[in-house]
């Protein structure tokens, strides 16, 4: 993790990220954090002055352990064929916008006023464009696939089909078999069942 976040600020931010998970992020209170979290409430003004600055600290602390997990994820994919590593590329990327959703519509309006974020969140496209790319190109070279669309595209795909099924859960859960509380992991399964077939025909991949 980068020196900026102190052991403590890491301490609230972990402890409030399970508790917006759990309650939201109108849900959970400040007192709630402090509570939780074993601290004083000022503690929470003095290492972020707000909740909702505070929620721009936790989305980057995020975005940064994402960032780390990502690197030794693919690190640990690197010498499978195109194709695994495609299909892992692609499911790695819908889980965290699933598994981290409470985000989503918050940081819209903190993006623009948070040079950092932007940062971070550029540096993680990048690199996650990068290895598509990479692998794409593996596989073109090998002859698994005959396409060879532009990372970046497939990047707006995944990140774009996943972002409207988190958001428009009223629409999207007429198309969901399933239980109201079990929504988000139905709607992954088939987003993520819609975005390989679609990826993997861009891509002009053949079995054989």
């Amino acid at each position: 993790m980068k020196k900026e976040f102190s052991e403590k600020q890491i301490h609230i931010l972990d402890v409030a990220e399970k508790l917006i998970a759990k309650k939201g992020f109108e849900g959970t209170s400040i007192r709630d954090i402090s509570s939780q979290a074993n601290i004083n409430v000022a503690m929470i003004s003095y290492y972020f002055g707000s909740k909702e600055k505070m929620m721009s600290y936790l989305y980057r602390y995020r975005v940064q352990k994402t960032r780390e997990s990502f690197a030794e994820f693919a690190e640990i994919v690197k010498d499978g064929k195109p194709e695994m590593q495609l299909k892992e590329l692609i499911k790695y990327v819908v889980n965290q916008l699933f598994k981290f959703n409470y985000f989503h519509g918050f940081v819209t309006q903190e993006l623009r006023h948070t040079e950092h974020l932007k940062t971070d969140l550029l540096e993680f496209y990048t690199t996650f464009t990068s290895k598509i790319d990479d692998v794409i190109k593996k596989g073109v070279a090998s002859g698994v696939f005959q396409n060879t669309p532009k990372p970046e595209d497939i990047l707006t795909l995944i990140v774009g089909s996943s972002l409207f099924v988190i958001r428009n859960k009223n629409f999207y859960e007429l198309y969901v078999t399933g239980k109201e509380e079990t929504y988000l992991q139905d709607a992954e399964k088939k987003i993520l069942a819609n975005l390989l077939v679609t990826i993997f025909s861009l891509v002009g991949y053949s079995a054989s």
